[in-house]
């Protein structure tokens, strides 16, 4: 049973890489998908499909309309979300796909620092499963096939 995986979190390393490498070494049967991880081009998808806009928040609205759909069609069709939350960036992005995710009633699982149990414990709370890792994410994965 082949399974889509969502992938949301911040895009500033390679932690998406790692468990795609780890899930290939346990030859799981996952495909992955994941919000625009170019962040240059994520910008500017706005005015590169619409034109100049007339400001900042023209331009961030207009891209966000279309990062939002990009998003919407690839968690409507996956089976699973990962959601990441790093202690480094701000997480308003990946807070927002794992809400997206809880709503839509896709199987959703939050990876968390211990630092952010109290931040997140409402979203935790709705999520399907909560972990520290995306080693343990990746167990929880691998048990489907168990």
């Amino acid at each position: 049973m082949e399974l889509m995986v969502y992938l949301a979190g911040q895009i500033h390393d390679d932690w998406r890489e790692q468990l795609k490498s780890k899930a290939a070494e346990k030859k799981l049967p996952l495909t992955f998908v994941a919000p625009q991880t170019n962040h240059e081009r994520s910008d500017n998808i706005g005015e590169d499909i619409l034109g100049k806009q007339p400001g900042n928040m023209y331009r961030d609205d207009a891209a966000s309309a279309i990062n939002n759909f990009r998003t919407e069609v690839m968690m409507q069709k996956a089976d699973i979300v990962i959601a990441l939350f790093g202690e480094n960036y701000k997480q308003w992005n990946t807070a927002m796909d794992a809400s997206t995710a809880i709503t839509m009633n896709k199987p959703t699982i939050i990876v968390r620092p211990d630092s952010l149990v109290h931040p997140l414990k409402e979203l935790s709370n709705k999520a399907n499963v909560t972990v520290e890792t995306i080693d343990q994410a990746l167990k929880v994965l691998d048990y489907l096939y168990d």
